[in-house]
């Protein structure tokens, strides 16, 4: 049936006018696309300005708030039948691996997906996460079109397949502390990790220690693990995860920044001295 299927589809493809798109969508996706509006909608970013019949903006927004929850089903779908005897720990640490912006990206750009966006100019070299974001807006395309099955099939394929040894990303180890430190110091902000250490939880008996993130006094993760270490990494795994989505909790932390330099800089302008001046102008 599939295989009938596929041949129906390259038979239309001699009679399209817009082949190329269809050419390039078949390398990306493995199968022919059958509405290719929706696709088209995919590739389009804001910054086009576009509008439908009616006036709307047309861009790939919606779809990437559809892939991102459909991309998210898909691997939790691949993940936890991969890895049968592994715990919900590392199952949640494997797909956040894969989903997360930065492989996204690459995977956009890998695949020609970037090659094919229309935006602006300025917005290509702007926006770091254009490619990852309409990687999510074609999975949302893939749902629409072809549905589950379809867009399991892709990531099995297509992404799995040529691009992400699963077995390697999964055993690789991220250090989510020393990205909290390089984007501190980057930022000139203040980091602290704060750790308390409770007395023995559950069955086993085991202490538990709880980490915060402090940056500029202001709280942005949290996390608990049976080491100094694990907790400090849990900690900053969800302090990048808050720090990623929560526009508001950054802006406190810049607030919070700029009042502890402005401080620092008057105080270090009103402190008089009675020594005299000795250095060399």
């Amino acid at each position: 049936m599939k295989l009938s299927t596929d041949w129906y589809d390259r038979i239309r493809l001699l009679f399209r006018e817009d082949k190329e798109l269809y050419s390039s969508l078949y390398a990306i996706l493995g199968f022919y696309p059958r509405n290719i509006e929706v696709y088209r909608t995919a590739l389009t970013h804001s910054s086009t300005e576009e509008r439908n019949k009616v006036g709307r903006p047309l861009n790939n927004e919606r779809l990437e708030f559809l892939g991102d929850a459909v991309l998210e089903t898909v691997v939790s779908d691949i993940v936890f039948h991969r890895f049968e005897r592994k715990r919900e720990g590392f199952l949640t640490g494997t797909r956040s691996k894969l989903v997360q912006r930065s492989t996204l990206n690459q995977l956009a750009e890998k695949m020609g997906l970037v090659r094919l966006l229309r935006c602006s100019a300025q917005t290509t070299t702007v926006h770091s996460n254009i490619g990852g974001n309409a990687f999510e807006a074609l999975m949302g395309a893939i749902y629409l079109d072809r549905g589950y099955a379809y867009c399991k099939l892709f990531v099995e394929r297509q992404v799995l397949g040529r691009y992400v040894n699963l077995n390697a990303l999964a055993r690789k180890e991220e250090n989510f502390k020393s990205k909290v430190l390089e984007w501190s110091q980057k930022n000139r902000l203040r980091t602290d990790f704060q750790v308390e250490e409770s007395g023995p939880k559950g069955k086993n008996g085991l202490r538990q220690f709880r980490a915060s993130v402090v940056v500029e006094g202001v709280t942005v993760g949290q996390g608990v693990g049976a080491s100094k270490k694990e907790s400090h990494q849990k900690a900053s795994r969800d302090a990048l995860n808050k720090l990623r989505r929560d526009g508001k909790l950054r802006d406190s932390i810049f607030r919070a920044k700029e009042k502890r330099t402005s401080m620092e800089a008057e105080e270090f302008a009103a402190v008089p001295t009675d020594e005299p001046d000795v250095l060399v102008k």
